[in-house]
């Protein structure tokens, strides 16, 4: 695999097709350029994804998201494209990705784009409250 930046998303086969389960990954170096100035801009993309048959290679999402440093892209512009590059690559039950763009002119941006395979439903939530303490005779914390 190259160390080169790429347009290029490698998949491999979900170990567990039959279970829904999330998959989050934080890239907390991203940088593309400003259309209109050409100054640089950073954001954190939280990626969070449901898989269906294929899972995303990281070292492949590291040189795609490389791919941008030198281009020009308003940050709603960016974030749909990165999805949607992801939704072909992946094809997955559910996508979210977050950008959050640092602080400039005093203006900080969050943009959240999101893609539902037709006819998926997340299972219900379950919520299972706080760890229970074992029981037994209460415990000096200072013995």
């Amino acid at each position: 695999m190259s160390t080169r930046p790429s347009r290029q998303l490698e998949t491999f086969p979900n170990p567990n097709p039959a279970r829904d389960y999330l998959v989050q990954i934080e890239l907390p170096e991203f940088t593309c350029l400003c259309p209109l100035t050409g100054q640089p801009d950073f954001a954190t993309l939280l990626l969070q994804y449901v898989p269906d048959r294929r899972n995303v290679e990281l070292k492949s999402l590291k040189l795609y998201i490389w791919s941008y440093r030198d281009r020009g892209a308003f940050h709603e512009a960016v974030t749909n494209r990165v999805l949607d590059d992801l939704r072909t690559a992946l094809q997955p039950r559910f996508a979210r990705l977050t950008s959050r763009w640092n602080v400039r002119g005093g203006i900080t941006t969050t943009v959240v784009a999101e893609h539902r395979k037709r006819g998926w439903k997340p299972a219900p939530h379950v919520e299972l409250g706080a760890l229970a303490r074992p029981a037994g005779p209460a415990q000096d914390p200072a013995a």
